[in-house]
């Protein structure tokens, strides 16, 4: 058990943490004062990729060191935080010592707002992810106009990644739980990369291939579920990564798809996968002006 891990009445709590907008100096970003002030944000908002970062000593202390090599955590963001707001992560105990199981998991800030929640898993659970349980093409889109070029099926291609020792520790400068292999690659070679990071990867082929597709809008994360197959990865170490359109739909604020992509190391390993819900807000495009 960490020191900071706090167990009552079956929930693993962590520590008050500041999570940090590392992107509020991004002008014309959901992540920018002044752009998300406009849009009815209370400023710069923290990605949610951030919050991920809150997990992995809370997920360790409930399923082992495991997690890092087959861990899973699958999150939907309820509502938004500004820079350096404190929050904290929460794991419901698993119920039995079973390989392979899944949990709740969820992110409150300090004042008890709900920020995020879903499940986290280890190995391959009977039970369904909390993202992969949506029925994300339930609904029918209707007329799109920032994603009118986007659909179902579309190919996201395939893109060589690489997280350096740059990026990495530029994330551990202000990352709320700075653990020993993140920094040290005596164990596997290489630095493990954080969660933060993982989306980092799994999310820059599916940016570069959809650019020129989508209307010129303001765009945030909804949802994220990261996946460890043969995990982990490693710091300075080259991957693929392409993927796919899974659905696109809107809600009265935003326009929205759901992607898969995943990433293989050169030997063509899978080693971890993602499913993202990415929104658009409708204020921000000059399609939707009045």
């Amino acid at each position: 058990m960490t020191s900071d891990t706090i167990v009552r009445d079956g929930v693993l709590t962590g520590p008050l943490r500041a999570s940090r907008n590392t992107a509020i100096n991004v002008k014309g970003s959901i992540h920018d004062d002044a752009t998300a002030s406009k849009l009815g944000f209370r400023g710069g908002t923290v990605a949610g990729s951030i919050h991920m970062d809150l997990f992995p000593p809370l997920l360790i202390d409930a399923f082992g060191e495991r997690w890092i090599e087959r861990g899973n955590l699958s999150l939907y963001f309820r509502n938004a935080t500004v820079d350096a707001e404190l929050v904290r992560g929460f794991v419901r105990s698993p119920e039995s010592s079973t390989p392979d199981s899944q949990v709740e998991v969820w992110v409150e800030r300090e004042d008890g707002m709900r920020v995020a929640d879903g499940t986290a898993a280890v190995g391959s659970p009977a039970a369904t992810s909390a993202l992969k349980g949506i029925d994300v093409a339930a609904r029918e889109p209707g007329e799109l106009r920032i994603l009118a070029n986007v659909h179902p099926g579309d190919v996201i291609e395939e893109q060589g990644v690489i997280y350096s020792a740059a990026q990495q520790a530029e994330r551990l400068e202000v990352i709320t739980e700075k653990l020993p292999w993140y920094e040290s690659g005596e164990r596997r070679g290489a630095p493990v990369v954080t969660p933060a990071g993982m989306v980092t990867l799994l999310y820059q082929a599916p940016s570069a291939s959809m650019r020129k597709k989508i209307g010129d809008a303001v765009g945030l994360f909804g949802a994220i579920e990261v996946a460890q197959v043969n995990g982990p990865a490693l710091v300075d170490t080259p991957y693929t990564v392409r993927g796919k359109v899974v659905a696109v739909g809107q809600s009265p604020k935003t326009e929205y798809f759901w992607f898969d992509t995943h990433m293989d190391d050169r030997s063509g390993r899978r080693i971890a996968e993602m499913r993202m819900l990415l929104r658009f807000m409708k204020a921000s495009s000059p399609l939707y002006a009045e």
